[in-house]
């Protein structure tokens, strides 16, 4: 199972793809569409959808998770994340995707960050899980993506019914769950 997760956002976008291979979690890619924050509204729409579009044809996925909203206290910034979600959406659903959406709260809380924690434990937790070095996520746009296709793997697994085949391989849910566990009894490794 290959998932695009999707951090929407109108001027950067993230993007991160983790594949399921044999029960182990596997970077396949990430980037951050970035685009002029001086366009108009509708023109840095039109840039976020055809940059999605391509990473979309790249990567190929079986699925596309993103990220729901959260509070916002300023409505105008909660209307215009709401038009980036709309075209991440779109994108996913003209290339015949199945979308799912995540709260931010659930995607923090899959990668064992808390809901306290910043976008920084986010990264590093996403980081551990997929072997990758700080250098590699230029932006939080990346890991917090990253994260959102890591919960939807999580959740998808947890959600279909156990086997109670002992002797089989274990999914993603309970390789995550196994990282998970010394990230809570090490708080010193933070």
């Amino acid at each position: 199972m290959r998932v695009l997760g999707v951090d929407p956002g109108s001027r950067f976008m993230g993007f991160g793809v983790v594949e399921e291979k044999r029960g182990r979690l596997v970077h396949v890619g990430h980037g951050v569409i970035k685009v002029d924050e001086s366009a108009p509204l509708a023109a840095r729409l039109k840039d976020l959808h055809a940059s999605l579009e391509a990473a979309l044809a790249r990567y190929r996925p079986d699925a596309v998770a993103v990220e729901g909203l959260f509070t916002f206290r300023n409505a105008r910034s909660a209307l215009v994340l709401g038009h980036a979600r709309g075209v991440a959406l779109l994108a996913a659903a003209q290339a015949g995707l199945e979308v799912f959406e995540y709260a931010p709260a659930k995607v923090k809380k899959s990668v064992g960050a808390g809901g306290a924690d910043g976008k920084d434990a986010v990264a590093r937790m996403v980081r551990t899980f997929l072997s990758l070095e700080a250098s590699q996520l230029e932006r939080a746009d990346a890991s917090d993506a990253l994260a959102v296709a890591l919960c939807h793997l999580n959740h998808g697994r947890a959600a279909s019914p156990a086997s109670g085949t002992s002797g089989r391989k274990k999914g993603a849910a309970s390789l995550l769950a196994d990282r998970l566990t010394p990230a809570y009894r090490r708080p010193e490794a933070r």
